[in-house]
Parts: C-alpha cells; sequence; structure tokens
C-alpha cells in the first residue's frame, strides 16, 4: 500500500487571503489565490494539481493496458483540463477532458480508440471522479 501526501496552508480571508500548498516528496508545492481559482489570474489552482494527476495516472494506466495487450507503447502523451465552474450557487468541479496521444506499433485507431477507453475507465483517478465528473476523451494514434 502507497499512501501519498500533501499540505496546505490558508491565510487570512478567501478574497485577499493567500494559499500555499506542497507535496511531502519535496517535488512540487507553490501558491494559490481566490483571483488564480475564480478569476483566471496567472498561477497554480487545486483542479489544475487535479489536472495533472489525472493526466499522470491515465498515461500510465493506458500504457500498461497496451503491454499487457503485447501492444507496448512507444509513447504516450496525455493533456488533461479539469473545468470549475459555479453551480447551483457553488463551486463544483464539472468536467474532465482528456486528450491522448499515443505511439503504439502494430495497432490501429479503432484498437488505441478501445484501449484508451477502457484506461478512462480503469485508472484510479478516473475512478475516484466517476460519478461526479464528467469526462470526456479524444484519443489520437500518431
Amino acid at each position: 500500500m502507497t499512501t501519498s501526501r500533501a499540505s496546505a496552508v490558508w491565510e487570512g480571508k478567501l478574497r485577499d487571503g493567500k494559499g500555499t500548498f506542497k507535496a511531502a516528496s519535496g517535488v512540487f508545492g507553490g501558491p494559490y489565490t481566490f483571483a488564480t481559482r475564480f478569476e483566471g489570474a496567472k498561477g497554480t489552482t487545486p483542479e489544475e494539481l487535479i489536472a495533472a494527476a489525472h493526466a499522470a495516472c491515465f498515461s500510465m494506466a493506458l500504457s500498461a493496458d497496451l503491454e499487457k495487450a503485447g501492444k507496448p507503447a512507444t509513447r504516450v502523451a496525455t493533456e488533461a483540463a479539469c473545468t470549475f465552474e459555479i453551480v447551483d450557487g457553488g463551486p463544483k468541479i464539472t468536467r474532465m477532458d482528456l486528450k491522448v496521444r499515443g505511439k503504439v506499433a502494430g495497432l490501429d485507431q479503432a484498437g488505441f480508440t478501445k484501449a484508451a477507453e477502457a484506461a478512462k475507465n480503469g485508472c484510479p483517478v478516473s475512478k475516484a471522479l466517476q460519478g461526479n465528473v464528467a469526462i470526456r476523451l479524444e484519443a489520437v494514434l500518431e
């Protein structure tokens, strides 16, 4: 069993306060504010971190699935876009868009799309979001 850890601190009121987060590994961390999260100001957001986690998890899951099927990928590159909006008066993550490009010898587009759909449904981050966040997928074999 693996347990991953991170921490965050928020100081001040919501609109004029500021926060910082960091991974326990020390590999990443940074500041965030109301403006970065709700107004599109430059900087990171919790949703950006979720998008990064989903892109990484999905890429690994797809690579593993392809390898198990005897079609190991040379490269799997995934972009994730996490949509955060106000719904019924409150903030909500409503959608995750995954765009994956893959290089896989001996596999056609239909096979790649099928493998990508399976990874979308099976990766741990997808499973954590399923039922609460719409997940859309675009898969292109290069």
